[in-house]
């Protein structure tokens, strides 16, 4: 993902392994199905876990916000559907109270009252729509499929995601409206998940190096 030259180093000291970071540690990863008694959660819905832009940032782009109102409104038209918001911060989550006020009052979206364990949240969804960052790059990791309505510059992991079918780049409300999927997944039988490719390549690379000493 990230050329060599950027790192400043010979390409002889450098040791590059398939994947991305959430490939490493995400397959040892174990669900508990706890989570679905306190958040409300039955086996009939759609689950959607919903992850705003980062509003106070830097580099937020106002763009990703109407993504985000697109979503929500395709979201509301959907009578199966519940959405597990997870705000940034307490004034996003006021915000957003505010201006869906009915979707909230009806248990429609919910906000967890306590931290949940964002891999198993992610885990118990259907699909993830999220404005970037780590919570878009562990439903790769996990095969759940997962929306980024960030608008800022794209960086090299989203885009090696995007390539490789494992994440939808959402680029317009237009976009939002054609292309997400507010569908069931299936779930394989077994929760556990095969180690990727990622993880061999690092320890066979460990392997070789002291082995070499």
């Amino acid at each position: 993902l990230i050329e060599n030259a950027a790192v400043g180093l010979k390409k002889s000291k450098l040791l590059k392994y398939p994947g991305i970071k959430e490939d490493v540690y995400v397959p040892q990863f174990k669900p508990d199905p706890a989570i679905k008694s306190q958040l409300g959660i039955d086996g009939d819905r759609v689950i959607v876990t919903l992850r705003p832009p980062a509003n106070e940032a830097h580099y937020h782009n106002p763009e990703s916000e109407k993504l985000l109102q697109a979503a929500i409104e395709l979201i509301a038209a959907h009578e199966n559907v519940k959405v597990v918001l997870v705000p940034r911060n307490e004034r996003q989550a006021s915000s957003l109270r505010a201006l869906w006020p009915s979707l909230f009052s009806s248990g429609k979206i919910v906000i967890p009252e306590h931290v949940v364990d964002g891999l198993n949240l992610i885990w118990h969804s259907d699909l993830v729509i999220s404005g970037g960052g780590t919570m878009n790059r562990e439903a790769a990791a996990m095969d759940v499929p997962v929306y980024s309505i960030f608008r800022g510059h794209i960086g090299a992991v989203d885009r090696y995601l995007a390539a490789n079918g494992r994440l939808v780049l959402l680029e317009s409300p237009e976009d939002v409206r054609s292309r997400l999927r507010l569908t069931r997944r299936s779930r394989p039988a077994d929760a556990r998940m095969a180690p990727r490719q990622a993880l061999h390549s690092i320890v066979d690379q460990v392997v070789a190096i002291l082995e070499a000493e």
